[in-house]
């Protein structure tokens, strides 16, 4: 019996951890500290690319490593590394959202002395005024790819 239910048991622990992550959008939690780390490593790699790709890098960069680590575990077939990498996926466009929804208002902390990137990416795209759609906009992504994470065992089942 248990054998035929282990497969799901990642959907289970889907369920409360995507919930917690949206409830709690905006609140600096540990894994944020992981997310900050991802992000300014982005812009270190990205920096070499012009001025807006160097803001965006923070961003692309916290896309990108879940999406890699979303690739490696497809490769080997892990459903459950697959949906926890949907979960950091999801967990990290929550936290882009609540900084793109911050562009016009600024008032998160920023690590060091830094400029508010989202503030001039949308500035860049004469989106700035609608930061708050944008930063909807990553929330539905976020529960996009919550809905990912739940659903692997029933579209990849061994």
């Amino acid at each position: 019996m248990f054998e035929r239910i282990k497969p799901y048991l990642g959907s289970l622990l889907v369920v409360p951890v995507a919930y917690y992550f949206l409830d709690s959008r905006g609140e600096y939690g540990l894994i944020d500290n992981f997310d900050l780390i991802i992000h300014e490593a982005g812009h270190f790699f990205f920096s070499f690319f012009g001025n807006f790709i160097h803001a965006s890098g923070g961003t692309l960069m916290q896309i990108i490593i879940p999406i890699l680590f979303i690739m490696v575990f497809f490769k080997s077939k892990s459903n459950l590394g697959i949906q926890l990498s949907f979960l950091l996926l999801g967990q990290n466009f929550i936290n882009i959202s609540v900084y793109a929804a911050d562009a016009s208002i600024q008032k998160l902390p920023l690590f060091g002395k830094g400029k508010h990137d989202w503030h001039y990416i949308l500035g860049e795209l004469n989106l700035l005024e609608n930061d708050a759609e944008v930063g909807y906009f990553f929330v539905g992504l976020a529960i996009l790819s919550f809905v990912c994470a739940f659903l692997i065992p029933f579209l990849f089942r061994k």
